[in-house]
């Protein structure tokens, strides 16, 4: 009975010992070019970055919410023929969190002695638990002109969280970090931001 005891409050210790969840702010930089009086009006069509599949699911989360921001800023979205044209780009990675410890060391070790066998057993338990996986993303935007090579602005939003956070999910991510991007559009050309 004691040894069961024992093992269900050893199991309560290290379940209460899960990691924290944590999401950064989101980090921000934006560039405006020599024309920004064409910036937030007209129409304006969103496309993918080339590499990007353009009909998977992660990417239509964060071209919906690149939409709803460009709405709000008095472009009208169109599917073809925008007077401007926004590029969307998405890097996703896993950050390394370094070497990771098993929850457990068990060690045994051995001693002459005139009391007992003189071997001991001994039990040590990591109570920091293991760090979570973090996930580290990027969104850029791009916008110009239809017929023009040259950005009329661009910017990148970046953010880490850990995969135990709200925000691991790309459909949590992808509006906090466009929200950030066009937060005061245009910005300050070339000034990096942090926005909670």
């Amino acid at each position: 009975m004691k040894q069961a005891l024992a093992i269900l409050a050893t199991a309560a210790l290290l379940g209460g010992c899960a990691t924290p969840a944590w999401v950064s702010p989101v980090e921000v930089t934006r560039f405006t070019g020599e024309a920004p009086a064409y910036l937030g009006q007209g129409t304006i069509q969103i496309v993918a970055a080339p590499g990007l599949d353009a009909q998977s699911i992660e990417y239509g989360l964060y071209e919906d919410a690149v939409r709803r921001e460009l709405q709000g800023l008095g472009y009208r979205v169109v599917m073809i023929n925008g007077s401007q044209v926004a590029q969307v780009a998405l890097d996703q990675y896993v950050v390394d969190t370094g070497p990771r410890r098993g929850p457990v060391d068990v060690g045994v070790g051995g001693s002459t002695g005139s009391y007992g066998s003189g071997v001991g057993l001994g039990i040590g338990f990591n109570l920091g638990g293991q760090p979570a996986e973090r996930i580290a993303r990027e969104l850029s935007v791009s916008i110009r002109a239809a017929d023009g090579t040259q950005n009329l602005w661009e910017g990148r939003a970046a953010m880490t969280a850990t995969a135990n956070s709200d925000y691991a999910a790309d459909a949590a991510a992808a509006p906090r970090m466009a929200d950030a991007l066009f937060a005061g559009f245009p910005g300050e050309s070339g000034e990096t931001i942090e926005v909670e």
